[in-house]
């Protein structure tokens, strides 16, 4: 995109805010078609074959639905890290980005519950959580 250095670093943050944002949306919409009794399994299947067939939905689908954290692939801390990130750029270039206001209180969140050593993907099992699911022994947000 450039040779700056700052603009690379724009670009990857910019893109890990987009693959946190899919996180967060699907388990929010997991959490809503899972409190109705929907398979989710099936359920990101009919997603990812229809509207959202890009990997990153498949992956983290995947994942969120298994309760896979651990071992991260990529630790929760370093998500909050990146989100923080992108405010900070945001703050700089006066660009308001309230998804990412609401990500960095979802990975806190997730760090106050003891989500350290889970991946950042697990920040998608907290809206299950907060809808009063039981959580399975898989995952312990």
């Amino acid at each position: 995109m450039s040779d700056q250095p700052n603009v690379a670093s724009l670009v990857k943050l910019s893109g890990n805010f987009l693959i946190a944002s899919v996180i967060e949306s699907l388990g929010e919409a997991m959490a809503l078609v899972g409190k109705d009794g929907i398979d989710r399994q099936h359920y990101l299947e009919m997603l990812t074959s229809t509207l959202f067939g890009a990997p990153v939905y498949k992956t983290y689908g995947k994942l969120i639905i298994e309760g896979t954290f651990e071992p991260p692939n990529f630790a929760a801390p370093l998500g909050c890290k990146e989100i923080r990130l992108v405010l900070a750029a945001a703050d700089d270039r006066r660009v308001p980005m309230p998804l990412a206001s609401l990500l960095r209180d979802r990975f806190l969140s997730l760090l106050a519950y003891g989500g350290d050593k889970f991946d950042w993907s697990a920040v998608g099992r907290l809206a299950a959580r907060d809808s009063g699911e039981p959580q399975d022994s898989n995952s312990r947000n």
